[in-house]
């Protein structure tokens, strides 16, 4: 289990350009089975402080490191839900389809 966090704003004082003021909190609870496929559940939520507005995904997704010759990639996949978002952004049930190269030392 485990958290990751960040919040980023614009420092810059431009009409031309939107302010950009958002926190992102990603929450995950992983486990891996005995035969090395884990299974994850975390948000990656967003919220946005300019239109006080929530998007938060919710995922469940399961992956497993193989090689593909002598590159080893994670492959994986799972459901998205949007929990909540903002009024004209996604919602409902999705899919989520992940590749990742990996390159140990």
């Amino acid at each position: 289990m485990g958290f990751l966090g960040n919040h980023i704003w614009s420092l810059e004082d431009d009409e031309n350009k939107p302010d950009v003021n958002a926190t992102f909190l990603q929450p995950f609870l992983s486990y891996t089975t005995p035969n090395a496929v884990s299974i994850t559940l975390n948000s990656e939520s967003t919220y946005d402080w300019e239109s006080e507005q929530w998007s938060v995904p919710v995922h469940l997704v399961a992956t497993k490191v193989v090689s593909l010759g002598s590159q080893l990639v994670s492959v994986g996949g799972g459901l998205r839900y949007w929990a909540d978002g903002p009024d004209n952004g996604p919602e409902g049930l999705g899919f989520r389809l992940l590749a990742i190269f990996l390159f140990p030392r």
